[in-house]
This record gives C-alpha cells, structure tokens and sequence, in this order.
C-alpha cells in the first residue's frame, strides 16, 4: 500500500479521486454524492477562488493500484491570517476500513501541512466557508442536507486515533409542520413590523435574489464573525457560493428582514433533493437534471442553511419576526418537516432560540484539531 499526492492536471488521478467514495458507499441508503462537475472545479488551480491565496494537495492510499482511502490537506493562508496563526484543514476523507490506511493518510498530509509552516489542522473543513463542515458522529439514520457530510460510524475512532481531538460540534435538527411555536412569538413579530419598520420580503425571481446578494454576505459577515471558525470570503469565493446557492433555491423559499430598507436579516430555505442527486448519481449532464427538478416538486423536507440577524438589531424584537417568518415558511411549502442546518453548539443564542421553538436535534458533526507545531 501507497500513498501519493495525485497529479490534478491528470483526467485519470482525478477520477480515481472522485470514485473512491462512490465504491465506499455503493448501496448505502444515505450517502449522497456529490456534484461531479463541483469536484472537478475543487480541485481546477486555474478555476476554484482558493488557489488565489492558499494551496492544497489530494492524497490517495492505493494497494496493489486500487484506491483504498482518499484525503485533501489545505494550507488555508485566509483562515490564518485572519486568526493569526498557521492552520490547516483536511477533507475529502474517505477510508476502507482499515486502520493502518488511515494511519499512513494521515501521516502524508501531517507531512506535508509540517513542510508549508502548518501550526494546527482542523477537519472536516472544505475549499469553501459554506463546504458542510465535520465528521458525523450521531445521526448515520438519517438522510443528509443538501451538500452536507455523511460517513461511516468507523471515522471517528479511525480519527482520534491519529491524535486529534474535538474542536466543536455542529447541530442539526427537525422542526415538523404540525409544531406550533408560541403564539406570543407571532404577536411580538406584528408589532415589531407595525411600530419598528420591519418588514418580510420574499423573491419572485432568481433575478431579484441575485441583487441582494451583496446585503446578504453584509449581514452574514457581521452576524456570524465572531463565530469561532469564522473567516471572511473572497469576493470571487462568495460569487462563487451564491451562484451555486442559486442553482438550488426555489424563489418563493428565501427571505429577508428589511429595517427602513436596510436588510437586517435573512432566512435562506430549499427543498432537500439528496434523493435526486441520489438517483442521478452527481451527474446534472445529459438528463440529471430532471431527476433534480422532480425532486423539488416531490420533496417534503426543507433545509434552513442560514439564519441570520444583524448584530444591531438583535434584542429589539426582531428575532422574534425571524422566527415566527421560519415558521410560516414550513407550513407554507406544504413539507413535513424542516431541517435546521448546521447550529454551531458553541453559538448559545442561536442554538437556545432554536429549541425555544421546538427544534430537535438529531445530527452531530465533529471538527477536529491536531496541533503539530
């Protein structure tokens, strides 16, 4: 058994690359794929917004010339920069179930993240601020968001066993259509549009989602930076995360919060269509998107992938339109059930808001962190 760095300019390293997980899970009923023409720009130098300020490289374990394991390890100079110190990331980790694959993955990527300056790695973290980020370690029952991770229970020890530890935990949880949050929610929601100038805005049009674009990343930077795993995107990073966002929204899901016509605050909804990219197999070319299109129409669940709020506006009864809006839209879809995405368990607001309403979580994704300096 071997372990390469595969050459990205080669059609043939990058499709073993992008096949290993395909066998991994072939028969799995929750592993979605993903997007193939996604992966082949992730790991284009000439195309993906990344390689403009960091570098990254793509580790396959083979024995006897069949891939067995796979990992990407990013030295990722933004995120650095921004909380001062040498970081780096791995993802794209798949493994057979074989501890010694694991071990010998690992020890390449520590290699080479040791060789560029790195001080600390942390991981599951992808290309991109918005990449579904962490190991699941609870909730392997349950069908993936759009975009989000999935694994075999295996990982975790396989992890750990490299020597790296929880660094935090991301929750995700249902809200079905027939909860009903507190009906004072909805009474302090119409005063607070009445008396204070909020206002709901909702999309017709792609068009008119694209336009607001800029406000949207404007409320998400001051809203969530002072997350612990925050760091600013590119503006070609973002244009590239809102085209693709786009590509999947419906325009009557997404909303804002407009304060005297400034946007305070957002909601960004879809309908989950793993069970298309399932069935389609991460193809969108000749005849994916077909299947795509059907499961918008036929999917009864709806991903919340962002929630936020400005800053300044947090506390003056806005959060409680926030909240009786995420309602209306469940029960307006006609959906079962609604998928918050993704809670940071260190975000204390957030995450008590959310049970406030009746949130329940059943996903848990770890990221992890090595220190190597």
């Amino acid at each position: 058994m071997q372990v390469r760095v595969i050459d990205t300019t080669n059609p043939r390293d990058i499709q073993k690359f992008i096949q290993l997980p395909f066998d991994l899970y072939k028969g799995s009923e929750f592993w979605v794929p993903p997007f193939i023409s996604e992966m082949k720009t992730v790991m284009d130098r000439r195309k993906h917004p990344f390689y403009q300020h960091s570098d990254a490289a793509f580790l396959l374990a083979e024995s006897e010339g069949v891939p067995v394991g796979r990992i990407a390890i990013l030295h990722q100079k933004n995120y650095s920069a921004f909380h001062k110190a040498q970081y780096g990331f791995f993802y794209y980790f798949d493994v057979i179930d074989d501890i010694q694959v694991v071990r010998a993955l690992f020890d390449s990527a520590i290699s080479w993240a040791q060789k560029r300056g790195v001080e600390f790695i942390l991981g599951p973290k992808g290309f991109a601020r918005s990449s579904g980020a962490g190991l699941l370690v609870e909730g392997f029952e349950y069908l993936p968001s759009v975009g989000m991770n999935y694994s075999y229970p295996y990982y975790k020890d396989f992890v750990e066993d490299s020597g790296f530890t929880k660094w935090t935990d991301h929750l995700s949880g249902f809200m079905t259509a027939d909860q009903q949050i507190d009906p004072r929610v909805h009474e302090v929601a119409e005063k607070v549009k009445k008396r204070k100038g909020f206002k709901i805005v909702s999309f017709k049009t792609k068009t008119e989602m694209r336009k607001m674009i800029p406000a949207i990343n404007t409320v998400n930077r001051e809203a969530f930076q002072n997350n612990p795993g925050y760091y600013p995107s590119t503006p070609a990073e973002f244009e590239m995360l809102a085209k693709n966002m786009i590509q999947i929204l419906d325009p009557g899901l997404p909303k804002l919060i407009l304060k005297d016509d400034e946007v305070a605050g957002f909601i960004i909804a879809y309908r989950n269509i793993s069970r298309g990219i399932q069935r389609c197999k991460g193809k969108m070319w000749p005849v994916g998107w077909i299947e795509l299109l059907k499961d918008k129409k036929q999917s009864r669940l709806i991903d919340i992938n962002g929630v936020g709020l400005l800053p300044k506006y947090q506390g003056l009864g806005a959060n409680a339109l926030l909240y009786s809006e995420l309602e209306k839209t469940i029960r307006s879809t006609g959906c079962e059930s609604a998928e918050f995405i993704q809670i940071d368990e260190q975000n204390y607001k957030s995450k008590s808001d959310m049970e406030r309403i009746g949130v329940a979580w059943h996903k848990r994704h770890r990221t992890y962190q090595l220190t190597i300096k």
